[in-house]
């Protein structure tokens, strides 16, 4: 299961474009739990990655 984590890690910058709704999502789970925008795109992707099914 998703879970938004308060923790701290090393940084580097990349921007994305991102659709204006996708971002309205982000935004409101990430003011829901108290946290940044940049944490939950964080955890969003590393649980995607680590969800993915390994092509056979």
């Amino acid at each position: 299961m998703f879970e938004i984590k308060k923790e701290a890690s090393e940084y580097e910058n990349k921007s994305l474009r991102l659709p204006k709704e996708l971002i309205e999502k982000v935004q409101k789970l990430a003011t829901d739990n108290n946290t940044s925008f940049n944490k939950v795109v964080i955890q969003c992707i590393e649980y995607a990655l680590d969800d993915m099914k390994k092509e056979k």
